[in-house]
């Protein structure tokens, strides 16, 4: 049973009505009411606006607003991302299949680059390296399904962003919820794998994975709400989208880990603020490591240089979250535009 574009906008319960009103169920028009509203008055004597002191509160009555509207919607973005996930799925030979097919075609494309480069220098294949990697690959192919899909979710969505109000967000939301479920299934597979060929069993470290998945989830996120904006305004976004998602596993440090590069080519691959999220994952997983302890490799020259640093966490938690938010609240401010572009 697939859940229509007119089920969902029943979900919703309000419609756009002319002139930018919106609708309740009735027909009658109902405009939607700030949460707050600030004052301005206009001194005549100099003209020179002045605004009331409750101003300041403007921002946070705006972030109340945006979070009691998802919490209001969100039996809505439960349905969306049922949709999504039947979408997907149904009538299809895999079925769920579906979700370990990305990360094992990239696991499968790391391990010929591994065993090349490992025939290439005359060594054997190391298993902790390609266990590494293959966990690297599912935190990629996370945050490129998504993108992948919350890219084009406003546009292709154009008779419920045209009729119906709700949060607009709901849509990039659903589609990394729905790649986050994917993730799951596939996850829970490559740990499998890993525990019966590469002998990684379970460790306390394990628990560093909940923050570093959530600010994996937050930068995707972050990045989900920025592109699917930008489509709607400039329609090739959508293929820019592909082919920076082509290529930039390859900017990523996923096939190989940044300590080839040396001292300050190490140092620059960390600054994709997915290397350090992606790294963490490898050292408290495959490595098990403390997180909080530094890792030191030695290049060629003998020169020790510093691979691993907490500090490398913090900055990507900066620009995660901060991101996030940003983008959120941009988002937040544009989506009363998009029924005019789609």
């Amino acid at each position: 049973m697939q859940v229509s574009n007119e089920e969902l906008a029943n979900k919703s319960g309000n419609f756009a009505g002319p002139n930018g009103q919106h609708q309740s169920g009735n027909g009658q028009p109902q405009a939607r009411q700030p949460h707050s509203q600030s004052t301005m008055s206009l001194d005549r004597s100099d003209q020179v606006w002045t605004w009331s002191a409750d101003e300041h509160l403007a921002g946070f009555a705006v972030w109340r607003e945006m979070i009691w509207e998802i919490c209001s919607y969100r039996e809505l973005l439960g349905q969306l991302v049922l949709r999504d996930i039947r979408i997907r799925y149904k009538q299809a030979i895999m079925g769920f299949a579906w979700a370990l097919l990305m990360p094992l075609l990239i696991v499968a494309a790391g391990c010929l680059v591994k065993i090349a480069l490992a025939h290439a220098s005359g060594d054997n294949v190391d298993l902790p390296r390609v266990a590494g990697m293959s966990i690297k690959a599912l935190g990629w192919a996370f945050f490129a399904g998504s993108i992948g899909f919350a890219a084009n979710s406003l546009a292709s969505n154009m008779s419920l962003v045209t009729k119906v109000y709700f949060p607009r967000e709901l849509f990039p939301f659903s589609a990394v919820i729905t790649q986050l479920i994917d993730t799951c299934v596939g996850g829970g597979f490559l740990l499998i794998l890993l525990g019966f060929f590469a002998r990684i069993s379970i460790s306390v470290h394990w628990l560093w994975a909940v923050p570093v998945m959530l600010l994996l989830i937050a930068i995707t996120a972050a990045a989900a709400l920025l592109l699917s904006c930008a489509n709607v305004f400039f329609r090739d976004v959508k293929y820019i989208v592909q082919i920076v998602l082509t290529f930039g596993i390859f900017f990523t440090p996923v096939f190989y880990e940044p300590e080839l590069f040396g001292p300050h080519g190490s140092f620059i691959m960390m600054l994709n603020p997915l290397a350090p999220i992606l790294e963490a994952f490898r050292l408290a997983i495959v490595e098990q490591h403390n997180l909080l302890l530094p890792v030191v490799a030695e290049s060629h020259d003998g020169v020790q240089f510093a691979t691993w640093h907490i500090g490398f966490l913090v900055y990507s938690a900066v620009i995660s979250v901060g991101g996030f938010l940003w983008a959120w609240r941009y988002f937040h401010k544009m989506e009363f535009l998009f029924a005019e572009y789609v």
